[in-house]
C-alpha cells in the first residue's frame, strides 16, 4: 500500500538529507546527552530525515480506532454535556491523559493522528515533557495562584520574562509587546492602537483633548468618537469580538444578528493552481486586488486607519497570495499613512517554515503591528513605533493584560523550537507532505484539487469535491483532520510532526479516496 509514493518520497528525503547531513551528528550528540533526563522524552529529530528517531519515544506507531466515532462512552458524555453546554460544534470528547505527541485520544480510547491540533494551537505535542516541567515549576505556581493585574502590579521578573522569550522572537523591526488573552483580543487591541495613533497624528504631539472631545466621547458622538475604519479582506477571519468581528468576512454565521462597524473589505487574490501554469493570470489578479485596496483607501466615507491581513486566509478557505502582493500592500499602506496589521494568530510560530509567516515576504519595511496567539499559547501584539503606545495610561488597559503563566509556556515553547530546530524541521516535513500530496493529486484527478502551500511548511490545503464526507471518513481510519471555507481540507499538524507521521497521513488519504 502506497509503495510507489513512498519510493518517490524516500528519494525526496534522500535529497533533503544530503542538504542537512552536516547537522545530523551534532543533533544525535545532543540527543544522547539529553537521554534519560526529565525533559528528554521529546527527542531530537533530524529535519526531513525525522524518521531517524521520534520526538516522543512512547508515542504509538499508528492510529487505533476500535469503535464507531463517536463511540458509546462518547455519546453518553456528549448527551450529559449538552444539558449544560452547547455541543453543536463538538468535534470529539477527548481523553487528554491518554493523548501523547501527535496522537489525540477520544473518550472511547480511539487514538487519532491529529493534524488539526486544536485548531492549529498545539505546537509541541500532547503532554510534552518540557511544558510539563514548566507547568509544575514554582514560578508557574506563583503566577497561577497570585495572578497579577499586569498593568498595575507586574512582578519584578516581568521585564526579564518578556525579554528572554516573547520579545526574543519579536518580528524584525518590532521591539515592544502588548500581551492579551486571545487572538480576538489581540486584534481588537491592535485596532484600538491604530485608531489612537491616527488621531494622535491628526492632533499633533502634546495637544490635549478638548472639552468637546471628552464630553462627546461619553455619548458615542463626534469628535470624541470619530468615524474611522479598519480595512480587511473578503474571506478573512480576525475574531468574534465586536471590532474583530467587523473585520471577519469568512462565514455569515459568525456575523448574523450582531451590530457591526461599517468598514471596508477589499478583494483578496483568488489564485489558480498549479501556480506555475497560471503565472500571468495570478499576477493580474493580485494587481487588481491591490488596485481595489488603494481605491477603497482613497474613496471610503471615512479615513482608513489600518489594513489588517492574514498571511494565509485560514478560516475562509486557506487562500494564499504571493510575496509580491504583500510587498505591494506594504507600499500602498505606507504611501497613504495607513498602518499595516499582520494577523499571525494562526500562521505564526513556525507553522509555515518561518517563525513568522510574513518573513516569507521580504518586506522593505516591517509591518506596523503583528498579532499572535494559538501556538504561542498566549496572545498579544508586537509593535515598534513608540507612537503606538497611547499618550496616557489606562487607554490600552484591562485588569489582567494577558496571563504570565501562559507567557511562561510560550517562553518554553520558544526554547524547544530553537533546541530542536523545529522551524526548519517543519519546512522540510511540509515539503515531504506536499510532494506526497502532489503525487496523489495526479494519481486521483478530481479528488485533490487546487493543492496549495508549496514552500509554506506544513500549512497545506486542497479542495475536496465532498469535503465534509472526506473529513468524516478520515476519522474512521484514525486521522483527525479539519476543513475551512466551503470545500477546503487544511493541514495543521504540530511542529513535531515527522516523516513517519506523514506516511500514515498520506496512506490514510489514499485509502479514503479509494473507498
Amino acid at each position: 500500500m502506497f509503495s510507489t509514493l513512498r519510493g518517490s518520497s524516500r528519494a525526496f528525503s534522500r535529497a533533503c538529507s544530503a542538504r542537512v547531513a552536516p547537522r545530523i551528528q551534532q543533533q544525535r550528540d545532543i540527543h544522547n546527552t539529553l537521554r534519560g533526563s526529565a525533559v528528554a522524552a521529546a527527542n531530537v529529530a533530524v529535519d526531513s530525515v525525522s524518521s531517524y528517531e521520534p520526538f516522543f519515544p512512547k508515542e504509538p506507531t499508528s492510529p487505533s480506532v476500535q469503535t464507531e466515532v463517536p463511540g458509546p462512552k462518547s455519546k453518553v458524555a456528549i448527551a450529559a454535556l449538552d444539558e449544560v453546554f452547547d455541543t453543536r460544534s463538538l468535534n470529539m470528547i477527548c481523553d487528554y491523559n491518554n493523548s501523547i505527541g501527535n496522537y489525540v485520544s477520544d473518550h472511547d480510547h480511539n487514538l487519532f493522528l491529529d493534524v488539526y491540533a486544536q485548531i492549529a494551537s498545539i505546537p509541541l505535542g500532547y503532554n510534552n515533557p518540557a511544558l510539563m516541567n514548566v507547568a509544575m515549576s514554582q514560578e508557574m505556581v506563583t503566577t497561577l495562584i497570585n495572578r497579577p493585574a499586569l498593568g498595575n502590579f507586574p512582578p519584578a521578573s516581568w521585564t526579564e520574562t518578556l525579554k528572554s522569550g516573547i520579545l526574543a522572537v519579536a518580528p524584525k523591526g518590532l521591539n515592544q509587546v502588548f500581551t492579551g488573552m486571545s487572538g480576538s483580543d489581540a486584534n481588537e487591541c491592535a485596532y484600538k492602537a491604530a485608531f489612537m495613533y491616527h488621531r494622535r497624528r491628526e492632533r499633533g504631539e502634546g495637544v490635549e483633548f478638548t472639552e468637546e472631545e471628552l464630553s462627546s466621547a461619553m455619548n458615542n458622538a463626534k469628535p470624541g468618537s470619530p468615524d474611522l475604519a479598519i480595512m480587511s479582506f473578503r474571506k478573512g477571519f480576525h475574531g468574534r469580538l465586536f471590532g474583530s468581528l467587523s473585520t471577519t468576512r469568512s462565514k455569515p454565521i459568525h456575523k448574523m444578528d450582531i451590530p457591526s462597524f461599517k468598514w471596508p473589505q477589499a478583494r483578496f487574490p483568488q489564485l489558480k493552481y498549479p501556480l506555475e501554469e497560471f503565472a500571468a493570470e495570478n499576477a493580474a489578479e493580485e494587481a487588481e486586488c491591490l488596485n481595489d485596496v488603494e481605491n477603497l483607501i482613497k474613496t471610503w466615507h471615512c479615513p482608513v486607519s489600518a489594513v489588517v491581513v492574514e498571511p494565509i486566509q485560514s478560516e475562509g478557505g486557506d487562500f494564499h497570495a504571493s510575496p509580491k502582493f504583500f510587498q505591494g500592500l506594504r507600499d500602498i499602506t505606507s504611501k497613504h499613512n495607513v498602518l499595516l496589521i499582520v494577523d499571525e494568530v494562526q500562521t505564526g510560530v513556525g507553522a509555515t517554515g518561518k517563525f513568522w509567516a510574513h518573513d516569507h515576504w521580504n518586506l522593505a519595511t516591517p509591518p506596523d503591528i503583528v498579532t499572535f496567539s494559538k501556538k504561542a499559547q498566549t496572545a498579544g501584539y508586537y509593535f515598534g513605533n513608540s507612537m503606538l503606545r497611547p499618550t496616557l495610561p489606562y487607554r490600552q488597559f484591562n485588569t489582567w493584560m494577558g496571563d504570565p503563566s501562559r507567557v511562561l509556556l510560550f517562553n518554553t515553547i520558544i526554547k524547544e523550537i530553537s533546541r530542536l530546530n523545529l522551524v526548519q524541521h517543519t519546512a522540510d516535513t511540509g515539503a515531504y507532505i506536499y510532494n506526497g500530496l502532489e503525487q496523489l493529486s495526479k494519481k486521483y484527478p478530481g479528488e485533490i484539487n487546487n493543492l496549495r502551500g508549496k514552500g509554506q511548511g506544513t500549512y497545506i490545503a486542497w479542495d475536496s469535491p465532498q469535503r465534509d464526507a472526506f473529513l468524516k471518513k478520515m476519522k474512521t481510519v484514525g486521522v483527525n483532520i479539519g476543513g475551512c471555507g466551503e470545500s477546503a481540507v487544511r493541514l495543521r499538524p504540530m511542529l513535531v510532526f515527522q516523516q513517519h507521521h506523514a506516511d500514515i497521513l498520506l496512506e490514510s488519504i489514499e485509502k479514503v479516496i479509494k473507498g
